[in-house]
């Protein structure tokens, strides 16, 4: 049953990881965070946040904040070149929904689902930058 324990635990810890941050439980719809991150995903570290300054939305904010967190665990617990580092991923998944009741007709009610969502962005050294 537990064959090839120590060889797999080798194998796992032998990948380079990847800087990245996560934040959780954030107050928006996965569906408004992920057009963002569209279009920082595959741009310069440097260039995303140039990016992610500019935009109006509440989601960019939010997508800042763990972008800077990426970088900021990249240079001090990696000791990477910021200059050097590209977005590899960056997605949001969903989180748990708050689920409230509104007062409808006749006694029923309609379900509000306030959503919820967890921000991933995973940065990556350029081999040539």
């Amino acid at each position: 049953m537990a064959t090839r324990i120590r060889q797999k635990a080798e194998k796992r810890n032998a990948k380079e990881k990847k800087a990245f941050a996560v934040a959780k439980y954030v107050r928006m719809s996965p569906s408004k965070i992920t057009y963002i991150l569209d279009l920082v995903r595959g741009k310069k570290a440097q260039d995303a946040v140039a990016i992610l300054e500019n935009m109006p939305d509440k989601g960019a904010l939010e997508s800042l904040k763990v972008l800077k967190s990426a970088i900021a665990n990249a240079e001090n617990n990696m000791g990477k070149n910021v200059d050097s580092l590209i977005v590899k991923e960056a997605y949001a998944t969903s989180g748990p929904m708050f689920k409230r009741m509104s007062a409808r007709a006749k006694g029923s009610g309609n379900v509000i689902l306030k959503k919820t969502s967890h921000i991933t962005i995973v940065l990556d050294e350029v081999v040539g930058g």
